[in-house]
């Protein structure tokens, strides 16, 4: 196996290439951070005739960049005051929340790429430029998150996006509002197999098969039984589905423990890393764009800390925009591949990410979208999973999908909060419910028992 200078393991004990940072995640996150600047300050002059002068001020990127370095946003920001309305336009981009009801708050967070937006919004400081105290913590497992909220130890959290669905219905736990509040990323999954398994990649050859998912709850979980069945399995008689925490996938793989797992990132790329396994499929080949993990909290939450809520809201859609350029993807990874956010191998998180990697069968990959980082959390999803919910037994009579789904994905919040901080908002001629494919079969978020009985194989 290859030796990997950044191994997590390691302490970051080298000061960076340029001396003034204490490891290079100190320096990608700083770099990130002048980036940042200086998107924020384009977007703030966007909407303005007077946006005009400040490109005349500053027509390349890399001069503006500088410009910001040399001398600081706040000095930059006074001295272009004196010919541009910057009261005016810091007003708009900070909106009027009001004042922060709670502003020391834990936000809980598996280690895994699916909560990169959350997780660097903490060392760039995003939840600190909306006045917040934020303490990220990595949890163990899904069921701690969930039970972690229910109690109210964690005032925000990093969950499945199916997890608020499940917890508002009462299933697997006593019913507790949740909602989601962004969708956190989108594919950023695989089907991964032990190397013992090269030649078995037909699904169908996959009888008594033993695959580890993270939670029951899961698009994991879900998008495993969709691709199997259709190959002709019943996924809860002719395989095993265990619940496994994905940093522990890697290590029941190489044990023998599963044959394969479709989990999340990075933990598909290091089963390759570790030469235990390889990637039979993406899981945006069965379905391109598909949500993955959730940013949420409690309804109790937001309906007592509005404006904190606001400003969380604030924060996370921030930090997803900057995480869906390309060019900020190798960056991301060095400021989170540390201990206390992922503790994985940069060059790991980096292949995921940007989306060229290693598949473990010998060849070398380039899917840009691999992970993605669109926050918008479309109705017509939760209607999706609330389907598979009902198809294998999780979820059991009469469901009013639309309320369920309109409830629980704050679609209308996203809109609005995007929209504050000038972000593109996507059109939506579907009114929250746009139509999809999975595996190339459509689904009409407006007829869900029909797509439901047109399964062979189900429990409903």
């Amino acid at each position: 196996m290859t030796h990997d200078p950044y191994d997590a393991d390691r302490p970051l004990l080298m000061r960076c290439a340029c001396g003034q940072h204490a490891s290079a995640a100190d320096h990608a996150a700083a770099e990130l951070r002048t980036r940042s600047e200086s998107a924020d300050f384009e977007a703030e002059s966007a909407n303005f005739i007077e946006a005009s002068l400040v490109k005349a001020l500053f027509p390349q990127d890399a001069l503006r960049r500088r410009f910001l370095r040399a001398v600081g946003r706040n000095t930059a920001m006074a001295a272009i005051g004196s010919v541009l309305p910057l009261a005016s336009l810091q007003a708009m981009a900070q909106g009027t929340t009001g004042a922060l009801e709670k502003k020391d708050l834990k936000i809980g967070f598996i280690p895994i790429t699916c909560a990169t937006p959350l997780i660097m919004a903490h060392p760039l400081g995003f939840y600190a430029k909306q006045g917040l105290n934020v303490e990220v913590v990595k949890t163990a497992g899904w069921a701690l998150i969930r039970d972690k909220m229910i109690n109210k130890e964690y005032d925000a959290t990093h969950f499945l996006s199916p997890m608020p669905l499940a917890i508002s219905l009462g299933l697997g736990a006593p019913a507790t509002a949740m909602n989601v509040a962004t969708i956190q990323n989108t594919n950023g999954q695989a089907i991964t197999l032990s190397v013992k398994h090269k030649d078995k990649r037909d699904p169908a050859t996959w009888k008594g098969f033993k695959f580890a998912v993270p939670f029951e709850y899961s698009m994991h979980n879900f998008l495993l039984r969709y691709y199997v069945a259709e190959a002709g399995l019943d996924p809860d008689r002719d395989i095993q589905i265990r619940v496994v925490p994905p940093p522990e996938m890697v290590a029941n793989l190489r044990a023998g423990n599963i044959d394969g797992f479709l989990g999340p990132d990075p933990f598909n790329q290091r089963a390759v890393y570790e030469e235990v396994g390889f990637i039979h499929i993406l899981t945006k080949e069965l379905w391109n764009g598909h949500p993955c993990c959730a940013f949420g909290t409690s309804t109790e939450f937001i309906q007592k800390n509005p404006n904190t809520f606001i400003a969380l809201y604030r924060a996370v859609l921030t930090s997803a925009a900057m995480a869906r350029e390309a060019k900020n993807r190798e960056l991301i990874a060095k400021v989170i591949a540390p201990q206390a956010y992922l503790n994985q191998p940069e060059t790991v998180i980096a292949q995921v990410l940007t989306g060229k990697f290693a598949d473990g069968l010998g060849n070398v990959k380039v899917v840009p979208d691999r992970a993605d980082f669109d926050p918008m959390p479309w109705q017509g999803m939760a209607v999706w999973m609330l389907t598979q919910m009902k198809r294998w037994g999780y979820l059991k009579g009469d469901v009013n999908y639309k309320q369920v789904a309109e409830k629980v994905f704050l679609l209308t919040d996203a809109r609005k909060q995007m929209k504050a901080l000038g972000q593109a908002v996507p059109e939506d001629k579907a009114g929250g419910y746009p139509k999809f494919k999975v595996m190339g079969k459509e689904f009409d978020p407006a007829k869900p028992d029909a797509y439901l009985s047109s399964f062979a194989i189900k429990r409903a």
